[in-house]
């Protein structure tokens, strides 16, 4: 009985094209999606604004009534997109299609740039990880990390890497 909250979650909006500079900003936007702001960068991990952890809007599947008080147009320009993995409510088709020129590069697990080449996103933009690798840009480093889960979208499952991530910019690390 007590799967879902009894009344609206009470959030506070930030205005993220105006996040401080300084120290690293995380601003959590429900499950695993946030925005990092890090050494003047953006980093967006996981995001989901379509308002549905599923390819089907099912009830179930259903953000939590005032969980979704931000949209794709309230995002600054993003650095770098981070995908974990191909699991629907990491990675949203509608959100995803709709960041599409708000996005420098995207970077994610082996295998699920797949995904992304088949939804329109210029492959150019794309850079997949393997366990152990590591991608830098603009003094953001990135490790691939081996984590304990599994990928897959509908039936299939296992033919794309899951991953944890390890960003480090500056004096700050931070275990994604």
């Amino acid at each position: 009985d007590n799967v879902k909250p009894p009344h609206a979650i009470q959030g506070t909006k930030t205005d993220l094209k105006n996040l401080p500079e300084g120290d690293p900003v995380i601003v959590w936007f429900g499950h695993s999606s946030y925005l990092i702001k890090i050494e003047g960068r953006h980093v967006l991990v996981d995001p989901v604004f379509s308002g549905y952890a599923s390819p089907f809007q099912i009830q179930s599947a259903k953000s939590f009534d005032g969980t979704d008080i931000y949209a794709v147009d309230d995002l600054p320009h993003i650095d770098i997109l981070l995908i974990t993995h191909d699991h629907y409510d990491h990675c949203d088709y509608k959100t995803i299609v709709k960041l599409g020129s708000k996005v420098g590069y995207i970077l994610t697990s082996l295998g699920v740039g797949s995904h992304l080449e088949f939804w329109g996103i210029d492959s150019a933009k794309i850079m997949e990880l393997d366990w152990h690798e590591s991608f830098e840009k603009d003094g953001l480093k990135f490790w691939s990390a081996p984590a304990r889960h599994f990928s897959g979208r509908t039936f299939v499952r296992f033919k794309t890497l899951w991953s944890s991530f390890i960003l480090k910019a500056g004096k700050h690390s931070i275990y994604i």
